[in-house]
């Protein structure tokens, strides 16, 4: 009997936590020549997710929980989750809810047919226009800049062979964009669409800086552009300025009495070279950064407890 996986990272998921080991629980009994396990990873959420998770796991040995030493982070903590699964698949199954557990079926599905991953694709959402609009251009930006063919609003939800999750354990990268690397290992991957619900129960723990840091570690992890682009304007810039310079030089010997120079086209031309330069500053200051965290090779994770593991 084949073993399947589900890893739910959670975070502050009191209300929800309870519903999901539920819906995943009823996916399984239609699926009965399937065994499976569900492991919880907790980052250390400061309301009763732990406790709730634990009263579930006393009454039900396949329920697994993960309590991490603090809050990692979304990023660390999910990868982490899928390198402590063993099941012959693994489900990455986010605990808010918005992503439907019933599509675990469709999952396994397309596994059995050879698929080493197959990820949920996000057609439609229910959550804010704009927010799902920004994403939409956020993915079409990076398809455009990266090196490899990104799938566009993948979070990560679905499934993913043992293979894979074997390859991802050999990568000992410390701040991992999984996104991108299944996309960048090549691996024939299937895709299954969804609508996402609105969140329900709960707030979520995602606000503008975790987006911003998303997207910048999709951008800076398999982009070089931004660099490129910075050396680029920086020439162009260059070239531009000396030409507008030679200009104000030659007007200024033609009409010497009559033209005047005036402050005003400096402050303009010098805020304007500023913030370019600030700009790409900062830009360069991602890449150093990313380089900077995985030089310093740190734990993914320190856990604090295991529960249900034999």
């Amino acid at each position: 009997m084949k073993k399947i996986s589900v890893v739910s990272p959670c975070y502050n998921e009191e209300g929800n936590v309870k519903e999901l080991y539920l819906e995943t629980r009823a996916v399984f009994e239609s699926l009965p020549e399937y065994d499976y396990e569900h492991i919880f990873v907790d980052n250390d959420s400061t309301d009763q997710t732990v406790k709730v998770l634990k009263d579930i796991a006393l009454k039900d040995p396949r329920v697994k929980i993960i309590v991490n030493a603090r809050n990692f982070g979304a990023i660390r903590s999910t990868y982490y989750g899928l390198l402590q699964a063993y099941g012959d698949a693994v489900v990455l199954q986010f605990s808010d809810l918005q992503d439907p557990p019933a599509l675990i079926s469709d999952f396994i599905r397309e596994w059995e047919r050879g698929y080493k991953v197959v990820k949920g694709i996000k057609t439609s959402s229910e959550e804010s226009s704009l927010f799902y609009l920004i994403r939409t251009l956020y993915y079409f930006f990076i398809g455009k800049v990266a090196e490899v063919k990104l799938t566009g609003h993948f979070t990560g939800f679905g499934l993913y062979d043992q293979e894979v999750i074997e390859i991802l354990r050999k990568l000992d990268d410390p701040y991992p964009y999984l996104r991108g690397i299944i996309s960048e290992l090549g691996i024939k991957s299937a895709e299954v669409s969804y609508r996402q619900k609105q969140r329900t129960r709960g707030i979520s723990s995602n606000n503008i800086y975790r987006l911003y840091d998303y997207a910048m570690l999709g951008i800076t992890s398999h982009s070089k552009v931004p660099l490129r682009l910075a050396t680029i304007l920086g020439f162009f810039m260059s070239l531009v300025t000396f030409m507008v310079g030679m200009g104000y030089l030659i007007a200024k010997l033609i009409f010497w009495q009559s033209f005047p120079l005036g402050t005003a086209p400096l402050t303009v031309g010098l805020f304007f070279i500023s913030s370019v330069q600030l700009f790409f500053i900062g830009i360069i200051g991602e890449y150093i950064g990313l380089m900077h965290m995985r030089i310093l090779k740190r734990p993914l994770v320190v856990e604090r407890e295991r529960i249900n593991f034999y």
